[in-house]
Order: structure tokens, then sequence, then C-alpha cells
């Protein structure tokens, strides 16, 4: 999903009151922590997932593969944390038109 900078700006503005959903341990990016993603990513379409990690190119790494897994659209990156979107069935959260 392609969003336009003024959809990107609303959900950074909704994003900022958020706690992070899902917390990536020693083990890194796993199976079980891909399905959490997904499973956060139904019942609320956005949230923040906290990555761990001071390496930057292991960071993007893991981002692009969640993001990728996931089928979702990177809002922002901030620090260790990832906000991340997508658009569920039930639509709970509205973003402006382009």
């Amino acid at each position: 999903m392609n969003l336009s900078n003024k959809q990107i700006q609303h959900l950074k503005g909704l994003a900022h009151s958020l706690k992070p959903v899902v917390l990536l341990g020693n083990n890194g990016l796993t199976e079980a922590v891909v399905a959490e993603i997904d499973y956060a990513l139904n019942h609320h379409e956005l949230i923040k997932v906290k990555i761990p990690t001071d390496d930057r190119e292991v960071k993007q790494l893991i981002v692009d593969a969640i993001v990728r897994e996931t089928k979702s659209t990177k809002v922002q990156t901030i620090g260790k944390t990832l906000v991340i979107y997508r658009e569920s069935a039930e639509r709970k959260i509205s973003i402006p038109k382009i």
C-alpha cells in the first residue's frame, strides 16, 4: 500500500501515544514474532515494534523483513522503534484521502 505524505503524517500523529506492542527478544526475528506482529496488525492496524539492536544495518534488515513478511507499510523508524500500518477488513483507522 502506498501512502501519501499527508497520510503518513496522520498515522505518525496517531502512533505518537502508542506503546510498543511487540518486543523482539534475544532470538531476533523468528516465525513466532512475525506471527505475533501479524496478529497485532489484524487487531490494531497501527502498531509499534521495538527492535533492540544498535547495528543500523541489522536493524534495517529486520525492518525490511517485518514489512515484507507482514505485507504492511512502514510509517517511520525512530531509534529502536518501528511504526507499521496495515489496513484490516474492519478498517478501524480512517486515513485521509490523498
